[in-house]
């Protein structure tokens, strides 16, 4: 079965210091990681498309991957950055959309985690922003963890014409206890225009020590709550190496899945990214 791997990044320190690299523990990625490093990973474990995220907020590394994914046939598309809160987001993504390479801009993401305000969603310059990534037929990536799921569910609920996908399930700590994030998260689920990723779960457990039964509480709740045709795979590499390998992300996903119909495991492998983003 060929898969999409609908979440990975690409960064090169030479370029530009990845802000948010900070501290010793990420010292085992602190070195470039290029669409051709991917390459053989990919083909080994039947990845035969990608999407690549943006990892910093700067619109210059979105052009940079839209260079990235004209340039590869592994990258099929790409989710960029821009200033949701600038006045002149509707020109800014009309500009990307422009580019000969604009095609692969699939959708959009910012590191609402980061923010210090939990509602920082629910600004009206972030809902009129977000509305201009819908008229502009992107998707939204939610970067968020279990606080800013009140504020997430609203702003789904507020913009019904676009589509958003809550990354790596939005974060919960494996091994602390379900809730609240399985409610809010349930809660998310239940409104129609929202997917979910399947992915960086191995670094918010224990690096050294988790083990597939660790996470499979999580996807489970991810399962159950978004149904397979709207959960999507995602590696999260290279940040995953900070816990496992590629291939094991991938052996993982396939044992956290193992209960879903040959049908319903291409949906979460393939399909499902394939409809999200257009690709």
């Amino acid at each position: 079965m060929s898969r999409v791997d609908a979440h990975h990044h690409v960064w090169d320190l030479t370029v530009r210091e990845q802000s948010w690299m900070v501290g010793p523990d990420l010292d085992p990625i602190r070195r470039n990681y290029s669409i051709e490093d991917l390459a053989p990973l990919a083909a080994a474990a039947d990845v035969t498309a990608t999407v690549v995220v943006q990892t910093v907020g700067l619109v210059e590394e979105t052009v940079e991957f839209l260079e990235v994914a004209a340039g590869n046939e592994l990258v099929a598309g790409v989710v960029g950055w821009v200033d949701l809160t600038a006045p002149d987001i509707a020109e800014v993504l009309a500009g990307l959309r422009a580019r000969p390479d604009g095609s692969y801009l699939k959708g959009i993401r910012h590191q609402v985690h980061d923010e210090p305000d939990d509602n920082w969603l629910l600004r009206p310059d972030v809902q009129r922003g977000l509305s201009a990534v819908a008229d502009a037929g992107l998707v939204y990536d939610l970067l968020t963890k279990t606080p800013h799921l009140p504020a997430a569910i609203q702003t789904a609920q507020a913009l019904p014409q676009l589509t958003f996908v809550v990354d790596h399930i939005s974060k919960p700590v494996i091994g602390e206890p379900l809730d609240p994030w399985a409610t809010r998260l349930r809660q998310l689920a239940a409104l129609p225009n929202v997917t979910c990723k399947l992915s960086g779960m191995v670094t918010e457990a224990p690096w050294t020590t988790w083990k597939p039964a660790d996470l499979q509480p999580y996807a489970d709740t991810v399962l159950d709550a978004f149904g397979p045709d709207r959960v999507l795979f995602g590696s999260d590499w290279p940040v995953c190496l900070l816990a496992a390998t590629y291939a094991q992300v991938v052996e993982t996903a396939e044992t956290l899945t193992s209960s879903l119909t040959p049908a319903e495991s291409e949906a979460v492998f393939s399909s499902n990214a394939t409809r999200t983003y257009n690709l």
